[in-house]
């Protein structure tokens, strides 16, 4: 057996507002609804699940790499998403975000 893809999940309790908000981020709408309650971005080397889950909303995270970080900030903060800015990490940068309901969402990159 291999595993070849991995798929980060984040539970919400609005998905109208969450989609909205993670359109913002990605620069577009979703890329599938595959059943109710669920909406993916695909990325070129996995993707980004956000399902409706409100029992559970608030207390999922996921890491994203940016090859333009700078970019992704002056996107983000036209776009009205609130953040603190960039911070030094170890080896290169990170841009902490929270969604609607909480959920950690962090880009890394150069």
């Amino acid at each position: 057996m291999t595993i070849t893809n991995a798929l980060a999940s984040l539970a919400v309790s609005d998905l109208d507002r969450a989609e909205h908000w993670y359109a913002t981020l990605f620069d577009r709408g979703p890329d599938a609804r595959p059943m109710g309650g669920l909406l993916e971005w695909h990325l070129p080397d996995g993707g980004v699940q956000v399902f409706l889950e409100p029992d559970r909303a608030g207390r999922s995270g996921v890491t994203l790499a940016t090859s333009d970080l700078d970019a992704v900030v002056a996107a983000l903060t036209a776009a009205g998403v609130d953040h603190d800015g960039p911070q030094q990490a170890t080896a290169s940068r990170l841009l902490q975000l929270a969604d609607p309901d909480g959920n950690r969402v962090v880009l890394t990159g150069a």
